[in-house]
């Protein structure tokens, strides 16, 4: 599984020119996953997520996590983070789980934050066009993969 974490002033995802779900002050989750993906990989990754120190404190230090700050988080699949460039111009996305397989782990993924946390979670809709809009507050954009625990 790979996530993109971007920490955001605000993010929305509109599908057909409507705003489907919106957030304020918090972190826009990118999320990718693979065919051998896990409930072990979702929970390490929403545990790393969550407890990651990225929110300033009163000196403006990264000290304070997303569950310190009672932020929001909108989560948004994204099947091209397994994009592979290797050969020729067009990517290829065969490293990237077939949506029967990828839906379910997206639905547990969002399951558990909600589950473990406190906080406002908002989601995309798996598979729609989305726009999604975000100010990048930093900008801080931090990029984990489940596989190499980094």
């Amino acid at each position: 599984m790979k996530a993109v974490i971007q920490r955001v002033k605000r993010a929305s995802v509109s599908i057909e020119n409507q705003v489907y779900s919106r957030i304020d002050n918090g972190l826009l989750i990118l999320l990718g996953f693979m065919d051998d993906d896990s409930m072990n990989d979702i929970e390490w990754m929403v545990n790393k997520i969550l407890n990651m120190r990225i929110f300033g404190d009163t000196e403006g230090k990264m000290n304070f996590s997303i569950l310190d700050t009672n932020g929001s988080l909108l989560v948004v699949s994204q099947f091209t983070l397994y994009a592979s460039t290797r050969k020729g111009n067009r990517p290829s996305f065969i490293n990237a789980a077939k949506p029967d397989l990828a839906i379910p782990l997206y639905d547990k993924f969002i399951n558990y934050c909600k589950e473990v946390a406190n906080l406002n979670v908002q989601t995309g809709s798996f598979g729609a066009d989305m726009k999604v809009e975000l100010l990048n507050d930093g900008p801080v954009t931090i990029i984990i993969d489940s596989k190499v625990k980094e």
